[in-house]
């Protein structure tokens, strides 16, 4: 399928598509005319792609991560390849390390805006 299509069945656009790929989050096959040729289940690469960016992970996380990923539309999951449980881990402790920093960020702008 061409770029625009799979824009289209994902709500994805062309332009985040390319980046994705270039990454290494997708892979394109070549038309004789050069268009990007993308196979029927990238759709679903693609969602993947999505749920792990809406859970926080970067595009160099995700690399990694995603060969472990599956599931449907519902009910995502993973087939626990090696050291992804501590991949996942070291993820969560560095969003909660985020977490806290914010936390701390918010009662100092919250104790400057109780001064008079």
């Amino acid at each position: 399928m061409l770029i625009g299509e799979l824009s289209r069945r994902t709500g994805v656009s062309p332009r985040l598509l390319r980046y994705y790929e270039e990454q290494g989050l997708l892979k394109a096959g070549r038309a004789p005319n050069g268009y990007r040729d993308y196979a029927d289940e990238t759709v679903l690469t693609v969602r993947h792609v999505r749920t792990l960016l809406d859970a926080g992970l970067s595009t160099e996380v995700i690399r990694t991560v995603l060969p472990c990923f599956r599931g449907e539309q519902q009910g995502f999951g993973f087939d626990w390849c090696a050291d992804l449980r501590a991949l996942l881990a070291r993820e969560l402790a560095a969003t909660d390390e985020r977490i806290d920093g914010l936390r701390r960020n918010r009662e100092a702008l919250a104790g400057f805006l109780a001064k008079p």
